[in-house]
């Protein structure tokens, strides 16, 4: 099974993909669209800037998605910038395909001189404290718990 990671810029074929998939997994009931999600990652996939996303195939069919991005949690505007949108296809999870995404995020971040990244998680602040990263905060957003995690880029030269 070759993998590949691939970003919505160079194949922007993808996007229905992750728009979908952000929206059933992260946005649905937040009063955006499927096809508000659709266009605003069809635009981000058009520019060099931030958001940037990283899509993960294995024999060419996309089964995961992780993007950098500028803002994340509406709440925390002053931390910059994010990992967010982590997301494996149910039929591929437990492959290690999460930390793979996370790896892309952090190599794209380091290679644009970004010294560190912030996610926050309901249910993944084990996977990401056993690969380097540590939770600073655990904070109440839309009514649930969630660890706040940063990860310092210099700690994994």
């Amino acid at each position: 099974m070759p993998h590949a990671i691939v970003t919505n810029t160079e194949r922007p074929d993808l996007v229905p993909v992750t728009a979908r998939w952000r929206w059933e997994a992260f946005q649905q009931g937040q009063g955006r669209s499927l096809a508000e999600v659709i266009a605003a990652e069809s635009v981000g996939a058009a520019a060099a800037s931030l958001p940037r996303t990283f899509v993960l195939l294995v024999d060419d069919e996309p089964v995961g998605m992780a993007s950098l991005a500028a803002h994340d949690l509406d709440t925390r505007p002053d931390l910059t910038p994010w990992l967010a949108g982590v997301f494996v296809a149910p039929h591929a999870r437990g492959r290690g395909h999460a930390v793979r995404l996370v790896a892309a995020v952090e190599a794209e971040a380091a290679a644009r001189g970004i010294p560190t990244l912030w996610l926050y998680t309901r249910s993944a602040e084990g996977l990401y404290a056993g690969i380097g990263w540590r939770t600073v905060e655990t904070l109440s957003y839309r009514e649930k718990m969630y660890a706040l995690m940063r990860r310092d880029l210099s700690d994994s030269v």
